[in-house]
């Protein structure tokens, strides 16, 4: 019932987008000092939503084949920062990471408020509050 609901829909890819996004900033912190490495992100969650809204839903050729949902975490691609890189190739910056980091805590938060929001709108239209 609740993921017909476009707010909810959204709150859930923002929250799948931000889980995410952590773990690639994990990643880069985890290989700091590992030559050549590169470090990456994940696009903005607005592109990847929007990508994710007007690509239509993939082709079942077979019965058995499992339908997309409307949202899937693949809808975000990874991508190398402009990071500079140090001498043994490396380009993550524990400074930047951390920078991140905050921006995904933040937006983790938001998406909650999102969320919470629409429970608080649903239950007030239901008569509830």
């Amino acid at each position: 019932m609740f993921e017909k609901i476009e707010m909810m829909q959204m709150a859930r890819a923002m929250g799948q987008h931000v889980a995410d996004r952590q773990v690639a900033v994990t990643r880069n912190i985890a290989n700091a000092d590992t030559p050549g490495y590169r470090a990456t992100d994940l696009q903005p969650f607005a592109d990847s939503y929007e990508r994710a809204g007007t690509a239509g839903p993939l082709r079942t050729t077979d019965p058995r084949h499992i339908a997309n949902p409307d949202w899937s975490p693949a809808g975000a691609r990874l991508i190398q920062t402009a990071d500079p890189v140090s001498p043994n190739g490396n380009s993550v910056s524990l400074e930047e990471q951390m920078v991140r980091a905050a921006d995904v805590k933040r937006q983790h938060d938001l998406s909650l408020g999102i969320y919470r929001s629409a429970l608080d709108l649903m239950q007030a239209s239901l008569g509830r509050r």
